[in-house]
């Protein structure tokens, strides 16, 4: 599976909070309501600018905070396919694949990946090209990337109970 797209960039640290602002976590919206709140308050334009299969880059400890399921439906639901960091707050991580978000741990591209740089990711042979540059991460096992490829840990649950 391969995903193309264009680059999103951040820092390190960035937190649930910002991702997906407290003041809507117990209002019940849809995903697609809740896309347009994604990173509202660190990239106010981001829901308007996000494509389908457009990329994160970021730094350490992505999605640190609280453990709100919300901040990776919102950024799935607007278009993201895929989180690059150098690292991942362990609770987003989960979320992130039981949304059917990939979360990729890479710790060079985030220095001289240039936002708004198309970006393309090989699932199955680990590898990111972006700018002329390649990247390695290891793939995601094939447990996790049926996960993944299903759109998430419950539409995996339901193929594998029906036999697929």
């Amino acid at each position: 599976m391969k995903i193309n797209g264009k680059i999103f960039k951040y820092g390190d640290d960035v937190n649930t909070d910002v991702i997906f602002p407290g003041k809507y976590t117990y209002l019940l919206m849809s995903n697609e309501e809740m896309a347009k709140h994604a990173l509202e308050d660190l990239d106010p334009d981001f829901s308007e600018k996000c494509s389908e299969g457009d990329i994160i880059i970021a730094g350490k400890n992505f999605g640190c905070g609280s453990s709100r399921e919300q901040a990776a439906i919102a950024i799935r639901a607007a278009g993201c396919k895929a989180i690059i960091a150098k690292s991942f707050a362990r609770i987003f991580y989960r979320n992130c694949l039981n949304n059917g978000l990939f979360a990729l741990t890479n710790s060079k591209i985030q220095e001289v990946a240039e936002i708004g740089n198309n970006i393309d990711i090989d699932l199955s042979a680990g590898k990111i090209n972006t700018g002329g540059m390649e990247f390695d991460f290891h793939p995601p096992s094939k447990e996790v990337f049926g996960i993944l490829e299903a759109g998430g840990l419950i539409p995996y649950t339901k193929m594998k109970l029906s036999g697929g």
